[in-house]
């Protein structure tokens, strides 16, 4: 029994109802299964976690207490796919992490509970050790509490499992199963082979995730889950896990050991459309009961109190997140162009300066005078000293962009403006683009701007308040759905774009903002935008020109 093909049809035929990203990682997972490359998927390990789980594992709580439990299918299509697929070559676990986004009331703990069970005494890990944790120790012990009630309503598990002070204890493999929390004393030294986040919105410090994360270096295939309703605090690991789930999902990072999963509204006015709920709650109607749901609905609609609550942990909505400007299939556009096509051309400069901590930006803006079709070349600059820092602890593959010419580093621990203007010198020298203007943000550019029009570029300060982009941003916007923009498939850009948010003041006009944590940069939009100004200024002028 596959139950990845079986969940995808059910999809397919409209019977269940999903998040847009959901679809997409499951769209992919079944072409992976169709036609392996790499990995390839195994039945028989995929199944053995399910069958472990409803033969020996039984309610604690509830109505269900001392029943076997009976997964949902999207439950078993996850699990399947998390212990599924394997490298061809070496027989290992293709995923070490995962995040499953889902609303409260899905049967979350149950799962894990099971899978902490699984991973303990029968996945075959010699000492294994298994870890709850959460940002406090009681929140710890819920999954910790949950899967030793079930291995005490089971007397086939509980015959093997001894209960000491701390832990749960398997004698046979020497392996533990034990709650941790941010306080806990025995963070270092730990050799985990699985860990369970739990609620990893409410978690501040990013370190807890990076020590348990190491904690895994030695296992051969260990695995992470991450598990959490959405929050209301911004800019904390939730909101860069999530950011990352998303890049992962939507094909702009490459990550074959990350398996996502987000249950989600795909947008915040489906929380009053009961057809749409299911897409955050895949066990509306079985484990989480709808009636009390249109309850909790209904409320809401009449106390505006109720509504944040609600919405992130219903409905995983995050509250405090500024409007996405654009989706990702308004920005996605896989079309590329050869830089050469462009020798002698005239265009229009862009630029985004920063100093230390944002990437710096510059752009060349083309058009094509009979498809007015636009052309954008872009390159990115970070400082050389705390690189290698940024791509491990932000979790972004500024690596990988750097080994694909896209970005280039600068010496120190600060950007060097002479760099950003050897690009366009180069640029000059190399293709022959010539930028008719180049706007700037003011931001730290006096010195850079008296350099750059020593060598003769006519430079134009770029306000950046509303009066000045909101008519360019909006044509811009509208530029990108009708993928009218050609941007040769920049991974950097893209992610700008997706991370890109709207500022609207009450007259309507729009200035971008950050979408997500302070980490997700939108520098490559900004700079991208500075050049849209001159076009909007000059574009009779710069037509004539071509």
């Amino acid at each position: 029994m596959n139950y990845i093909l079986e969940y995808w049809n059910t999809i397919k035929i409209g019977e269940t109802i999903v998040s847009k990203r959901v679809y997409k990682q499951y769209s992919k997972l079944v072409d992976e299964i169709i036609h392996p490359k790499k990995y390839i998927f195994d039945e028989e390990k995929a199944i053995k976690p399910i069958e472990f789980i409803e033969r020996f594992c039984k309610h604690s709580k509830g109505e269900w207490a001392g029943k076997p439990i009976e997964l949902e299918l999207f439950q078993k299509a996850y699990i399947s796919a998390l212990f599924g697929f394997i490298d061809k070559d070496t027989g290992l676990r293709r995923y070490r992490e995962s995040m499953f986004y889902v609303a409260r009331k899905n049967g979350k703990t149950t799962m894990l509970a099971g899978l902490a069970a699984y991973m303990l005494i029968a996945d075959g890990e010699g000492g294994a050790e298994v870890y709850s944790i959460a940002s406090k120790r009681d929140q710890a012990r819920i999954l910790f509490e949950e899967t030793h009630n079930m291995i005490q309503q089971s007397p086939d598990l509980s015959k093997h499992i001894k209960k000491r002070k701390s832990d749960l204890y398997f004698p046979l493999t020497m392996s533990k199963l034990m709650p941790l929390a941010k306080n806990s004393n025995t963070l270092d030294g730990l050799n985990s082979s699985m860990v369970i986040i739990d609620e990893l919105h409410s978690i501040a410090d990013r370190n807890l995730y990076e020590v348990m994360k190491q904690s895994q270096s030695a296992r051969q295939q260990p695995i992470l889950i991450m598990i959490t309703t959405a929050g209301t605090v911004r800019e904390n690991i939730f909101d860069d896990m999530y950011q990352y789930a998303c890049n992962v999902v939507d094909g702009q990072y490459q990550d074959d050991s990350f398996l996502p999963i987000l249950y989600e509204l795909d947008e915040k006015k489906e929380w009053i459309e009961p057809s749409a709920w299911q897409k955050a709650n895949p066990a509306l109607g079985s484990i989480k009961k709808i009636d009390d749901l249109q309850r909790k609905v209904d409320k809401a609609k009449n106390n505006p109190n109720d509504l944040s609550g609600l919405l992130t942990k219903d409905f995983n909505i995050r509250e405090t997140v500024k409007s996405a400007w654009l989706t990702f299939d308004d920005i996605n556009n896989e079309e590329t162009f050869n830089i050469n096509h462009f020798k002698n051309c005239y265009a229009i400069g862009g630029a985004d300066l920063s100093v230390t901590t944002d990437l710096s930006c510059a752009t060349l803006l083309m058009v094509d005078k009979d498809t007015k079709k636009r052309f954008v070349h872009q390159m990115y600059w970070l400082p050389r000293e705390n690189f290698e820092q940024r791509v491990h602890i932000d979790k972004i593959p500024y690596d990988k962009w750097l080994d694909q010419g896209l970005l280039r580093l600068c010496n120190g621990n600060s950007i060097n403006y002479g760099d950003i203007t050897a690009w366009f010198i180069e640029m000059l020298n190399d293709y022959g683009i010539s930028p008719l203007w180049i706007y700037y943000d003011s931001y730290s550019a006096k010195y850079w701007v008296e350099e750059m029009e020593q060598y003769g570029f006519k430079m134009v300060r770029c306000i950046q308040g509303a009066r000045t982009l909101s008519l360019p941003m909006q044509q811009m916007g509208q530029d990108l759905k009708a993928k009218k923009v050609n941007y040769n498939n920049s991974p950097i850009l893209k992610w700008c774009l997706t991370n890109t948010g709207v500022e609207i003041d009450r007259n309507g006009n729009i200035v971008p903002v950050k979408n997500q944590s302070a980490k997700m940069r939108i520098d490559g939009t900004a700079s991208m935008l500075d050049a849209y100004v001159g076009l909007f200024e000059h574009y009779e002028e710069f037509l004539r020109a071509l």
